[in-house]
């Protein structure tokens, strides 16, 4: 019998407050990351947050024991760990050097970027809808960069360049969720992501003090929390309902980068986050619709054979 799953009503309400709750811990993230990076170098950020991530999964394992580490494709949870470690390391360096709202506008370019590579590298079909919304990306991303008018400044290419590398891990998702589960996919990365960011932390270590300690591991609950609510969110919501939602990461970035900070934010990052976040979110429901969408009817049969 098929799943009702796909069939199961949605509560768009409450799948609205989690996209809620997850910009809230998004953006508590990425201000107590610029903090804390004041002190502490944003490599050594990264590994503390993997290390606190890490154990926010111990119920995890209380739970399940060690039978989702059964993984079909250790390699490519592997690569998608190395994936992942090169986009924390380039945001959390962004997030000390750029502005809060121009971070987080320029980051809804992921969506943008794995779209592309999907077409390039995986010859995926590629419609006019998906490169207008594309094409609005990539307009919003020059209104916040202002190339010509402005110097582009390493913080923001950061965050282009974690943007390239968080769209190569959701390609690879993509492809590990055919035979692993979510769960053993986030197990994996708890596992993964910690020992990896160690050798970077290495090389700017010092250390943290108890107050930096409690900020890290603020900053390591926060994102394991934002990360649940995001998928809690299109879990129950649906896509087209919850994802505009998510813009209110970028007005949170800006209240708190002008009221902790000290960050004004411009009018060309309003108006080219909101333009970025346009491609991205028509992209997310547009493909939620495909996958929704019934296969097409057998092709009736060739009457000259």
């Amino acid at each position: 019998m098929a799943s009702t799953d796909a069939f199961a009503p949605r509560n768009n309400l409450i799948g609205m407050g989690w996209m809620m709750v997850a910009t809230t811990c998004f953006v508590a993230m990425h201000s107590g990351i610029r903090h804390v990076g004041e002190s502490v170098h944003p490599f050594e950020i990264a590994f503390f947050r993997n290390v606190f991530g890490f154990l926010a999964l111990t119920p995890m394992f209380l739970r399940h024991g060690f039978e989702p580490m059964r993984a079909k494709r250790p390699g490519l949870l592997g690569l998608r760990a190395v994936l992942n470690i090169g986009a924390m390391m380039c945001y959390f360096t962004a997030l000390t050097m750029a502005p809060l709202a121009d971070v987080s506008g320029l980051g809804f370019l992921a969506p943008i970027f794995a779209t592309l590579l999907a077409a390039v590298l995986l010859k995926e079909r590629f419609g006019w809808r998906r490169a207008v919304a594309m094409g609005f990306g990539f307009v919003g991303a020059l209104i916040i960069l202002k190339p010509g008018f402005a110097e582009i400044d390493t913080g923001h290419l950061l965050v282009v360049i974690s943007s390239l590398f968080w769209a190569s891990a959701i390609l690879v998702i993509k492809r590990i969720s055919r035979d692993d589960s979510s769960l053993t996919i986030a197990l994996y990365m708890g596992l993964m992501m910690a020992p990896l960011s160690l050798p970077f932390a290495l090389l700017h270590w010092t250390w943290p003090s108890l107050t930096e300690l409690s900020w890290m591991a603020g900053i390591g609950a926060a994102g394991a929390m934002a990360q649940w609510s995001f998928a809690e969110s299109l879990k129950t919501g649906e896509t087209a309902v919850v994802m505009p939602v998510d813009f209110m990461r970028l007005i949170w970035a800006a209240i708190v980068g002008y009221i902790a900070f000290g960050q004004e934010p411009g009018v060309s990052t309003l108006i080219g986050g909101a333009v970025i976040f346009g491609g991205s979110t028509y992209i997310a429901i547009r493909e939620s619709k495909l996958r929704r969408a019934p296969p097409p009817p057998p092709s009736p049969p060739n009457a000259s054979v």
